[in-house]
């Protein structure tokens, strides 16, 4: 019969299927006139519905990509406040790192302060053991002198 590019375009507004009446009488150009409207009018909704439905489509595409957007942005909130608070970490460590090996030198420091004043320390009390030592000697010494010129 026709094909569906052959199809003559209907004049006027678009009709839907309840304002078609079907009249008992049929005029003999009438029918195929009718189903030449039906078939435009199927035609017509069936392109606005593929026009609605690809409108939605695309409406549902940026609405669940803004969806994604939103859910990265929340994870990645959560992942970038953990990295700073990582690199936070890491500073202090650093410094505390750097704090024990200053004390650690200033102990050792005064370890070997203390050390060399011990050490001083016993240097003197033999020193003075010495001393006595050599004080008693000196009187032996001269007590023995003193012994051989009054005999």
């Amino acid at each position: 019969m026709y094909s569906q590019s052959s199809l003559p375009l209907a004049h006027g507004g678009v009709a839907s299927s309840s304002s078609f009446s079907f009249s008992s009488e049929l005029e003999p150009g009438g029918v195929e006139e009718a189903l030449l409207q039906l078939v435009q009018d199927h035609h017509q909704t069936s392109l606005r519905l593929r026009e609605v439905t690809e409108k939605a489509k695309k409406d549902a595409i940026k609405k669940a990509a803004r969806a994604a957007e939103l859910m990265v942005d929340a994870v990645n909130g959560g992942v970038q406040e953990s990295f700073v608070n990582e690199k936070r970490i890491e500073y202090e460590i650093r410094a505390l790192t750097a704090t024990i090996t200053r004390f650690t030198k200033q102990t050792d420091q005064w370890l070997s302060v203390t050390h060399s004043m011990n050490s001083a320390i016993k240097e003197i009390g033999d020193f003075e053991n010495w001393m006595k030592i050599m004080e008693f000697d000196c009187k032996s010494i001269t007590a023995a002198i003193h012994n051989i010129h009054q005999a």
